[in-house]
């Protein structure tokens, strides 16, 4: 194959112009849903959306240096393993000395700076089992157990740090992601048939068994959980306490109607809808630019997780399948779950809804999913390329 040709004329733009365009749309909402209540308090009305422009310039920075890698950097074993080892100790600082935010104990402050570390597993738990898996392509088959045992434990027990801060909206997202990654890894369809049915079985005993017994099992810590499940059933019930949030919530998508009532013209962001700039953002998308302009956006997030589903699928190497499955599944689970929150389909979990949410860890997370796909797309259209040349140079 020619060595002219230069890695940036394998760019995916069609992962990359939509990712641009929802962060862009991200800047413009975090904005919109945080300037009126800043400036109410005399505080700079654009500090927030500086924040997030700090970590959405740290996350195109991220992209550049990661798509400039080659492919076997990221398949690095000591790599993997110390950055995942990194979180895994990240996740035992926060739990003895984790700053507290709407009831989880799950923040690390340095300085002016808050970290995450639940939403760095995110993605640590991606490429990791991504890693794992692909290594154990042949045996997984048969030695699903005895190869998978070891890895799994790490996993859980990551899972589990995070699920006692309690931050129970990003412990189910990791736990859906590492099964999905399992399921999509080759291993043996009984498994799946196992997995798929006690999942299902389980989420309705689940909801089921909380919804009865849930305010009397539940120790003090963990009752806004319940709180959740209990607004869930009928939130106009609770309207004036624990159902508040989803109430405006719809008064806001209400209010937007097919149209909406113009940017920046949003009601329930005056005070009404609290969380409006993170979890209730997509309400206040619907609220300014109405049902159409949602859908156009939510379109153009679809059709970017498409794509990246798309490079998985077409994968040739297991390891760049696995990390782009698993990627797409990430960002489709956040739009799930999130939309399903506010629109009354599931519980409220906090989770924010992807690129629009303030919150810099969580855009730079999904920044860092979107240079895997970038690259990954990247390393297969070079791979494909040099095939297509070696075979039209061996018919000459």
């Amino acid at each position: 194959m020619p060595t002219k040709i230069k890695k940036r004329h394998f760019l995916d733009y069609s992962i990359l112009i939509p990712y641009l365009i929802l962060t862009v749309i991200g800047l413009i909402f975090v904005y919109s849903s945080t300037s009126y209540l800043l400036i109410t308090n005399d505080v700079n009305p654009t500090s927030l959306v500086m924040n997030q422009g700090i970590f959405w310039v740290l996350s195109l920075i991220a992209i550049s240096l990661m798509y400039k890698m080659k492919t076997d950097v990221l398949k690095s074993q000591q790599l993997i393993i110390f950055a995942t080892y990194l979180i895994f100790a990240l996740l035992i600082v926060v739990f003895f000395v984790g700053k507290e935010v709407n009831g989880a104990k799950g923040w690390i402050r340095i300085g002016a700076f808050s970290m995450q570390p639940a939403e760095y597993l995110k993605i640590m738990v991606v490429w990791y089992l991504s890693y794992i898996l692909s290594k154990r392509q042949e045996t997984i088959q048969d030695n699903f157990m005895t190869d998978m045992k070891r890895p799994l434990i790490l996993v859980f027990v990551m899972i589990f740090l995070v699920a006692v801060q309690p931050d129970m909206g990003n412990a189910a997202i990791i736990t859906l992601l590492a099964l999905i990654l399992l399921l999509a890894s080759g291993v043996n369809w009984v498994y799946s048939l196992i997995v798929g049915g006690v999942g299902i079985a389980g989420s309705f005993l689940v909801i089921e068994f909380l919804t009865h017994f849930g305010g009397s099992i539940f120790p003090q810590r963990l009752q806004y959980i319940y709180s959740r499940f209990e607004s869930f059933k009928d939130p106009f019930k609770y309207e004036l306490d624990q159902g508040h949030q989803m109430v405006n919530g719809y008064y806001a998508m209400f209010n937007g109607g097919w149209f909406g009532r113009g940017l920046g013209n949003s009601i329930e962001k005056k005070g009404f809808l609290s969380e409006a700039h993170t979890d209730f953002i997509f309400s206040i998308v619907m609220e300014e630019v109405g049902l159409i302009g949602a859908l156009v956006i939510l379109a153009i997030l679809i059709f970017m997780i498409a794509r990246i589903f798309l490079v998985g699928i077409r994968s040739k190497k297991p390891f760049n399948s696995l990390i782009c499955i698993g990627i797409g599944s990430l960002l489709l689970l956040q739009v799930f779950i999130n939309l399903g929150g506010i629109l009354g389909i599931i519980p409220l979990t906090g989770i924010t809804f992807p690129f629009l949410s303030q919150g810099g860890n969580s855009l730079l997370v999904l920044s860092v999913g979107v240079a895997f796909a970038l690259n990954i797309s990247a390393d297969e259209k070079r791979t494909k390329l040099a095939i297509e040349y070696e075979y039209l140079k061996s018919q000459e």
